[in-house]
């Protein structure tokens, strides 16, 4: 969660508008957390979604993205029911929000990749694309994902005397890492991330694009992963919100002032709740396979379904 200026975070909801909008979050975190929950539960109950390097890195983009959407609507019921609590502990929510957040679009960039060897390289794509690479790959995300800003912390140590760790904030990054040189920092490494992701989703779907035209027989695939990394990169761009969205957030309390309350709540909604939805949709309803398993187990409510039976649906 951001904010526009220190003085702004003096202004208070009454109850009843707190009230809402902490039931309206919360419920939506119930919601997104049973499809979350559905979709998780799907692929460890059948190996042949566990042995496929594709629905592994979709269930680490899933899991990842609930532990985010978690951490923010935790703050954001802190802030309206503490208000502040103390640095230590909100170093460790933020910590663990700008994480998962990073990982995103570099999970992204893994997944398109995949699609990419398996569209235009399919003789070879079993042998690159392993079970093996993919947890490696996982590992490799969350490194490029903690190192840069796991430095935040280190820097706010050396900087900031112990005691400051035991006072209470208004749980926001700028009121925790507060060293100049952060904030650039951290412009600098959200450029090169953003940027490595979306040369690489264009790239993948360009190339996705010339295999398909230049084949003569079935383009379906073909198609299917295009429109597949074509749903990646919007929700490449919805990521880019959160980092833009401090800059908006300013200039709608410009246009229209007095309305800061209601402009950071759209923002929440818009920046952090509605990605959430994309995850789950992008591979849990479009998918055929992953479809199929999913009704079983949740919409035809079949209790037990052999985790040996393969499914021989077209993948998505």
């Amino acid at each position: 969660m951001n904010s526009t200026a220190g003085q702004q975070l003096l202004v208070r909801d009454t109850f009843t508008t707190a009230f809402m909008k902490n039931f309206i979050v919360v419920l939506v975190w119930f919601l997104l957390s049973y499809i979350n929950g559905s979709v998780v539960a799907t692929f460890f109950r059948h190996q042949i979604f566990y042995e496929d390097p594709r629905y592994i890195l979709f269930i680490h983009m899933v899991i990842n993205d609930a532990v985010q959407l978690t951490v923010t609507i935790a703050l954001f019921v802190v802030s309206y029911v503490l208000y502040t609590i103390s640095v230590g502990v909100c170093c460790f929510f933020i910590l663990v929000a700008v994480f998962t957040t990073r990982s995103t679009p570099v999970n992204l960039a893994g997944m398109a990749i995949e699609r990419y060897i398996a569209i235009c390289y399919p003789l070879r794509h079993a042998e690159i694309c392993t079970v093996r690479r993919a947890y490696m790959l996982i590992g490799v995300i969350w490194f490029i994902s903690v190192v840069p800003d796991i430095t935040d912390l280190f820097v706010t140590l050396a900087t900031e005397p112990l005691s400051f760790f035991q006072t209470a904030v208004f749980c926001l990054r700028p009121n925790v890492f507060k060293d100049p040189v952060l904030l650039y920092k951290r412009q600098a490494f959200d450029g090169i991330y953003f940027s490595l992701v979306f040369l690489t989703l264009l790239c993948t779907y360009l190339r996705i694009v010339f295999a398909a035209r230049a084949l003569s027989t079935e383009r379906t695939p073909a198609k299917r992963a295009t429109n597949t990394i074509l749903l990646h990169g919007v929700q490449l761009l919805m990521c880019l919100l959160s980092y833009v969205s401090p800059s908006v957030e300013g200039i709608l309390h410009i246009i229209f002032p007095g309305r800061i309350l209601e402009i950071r709540f759209a923002n929440y909604l818009i920046v952090y709740i509605l990605p959430r939805f994309l995850s789950p949709i992008i591979y849990g309803v479009r998918d055929t396979k992953f479809r199929k398993y999913l009704k079983r187990y949740f919409v035809c409510s079949h209790p037990r379904i052999d985790t040996r039976v393969e499914c021989k649906d077209e993948e998505d």
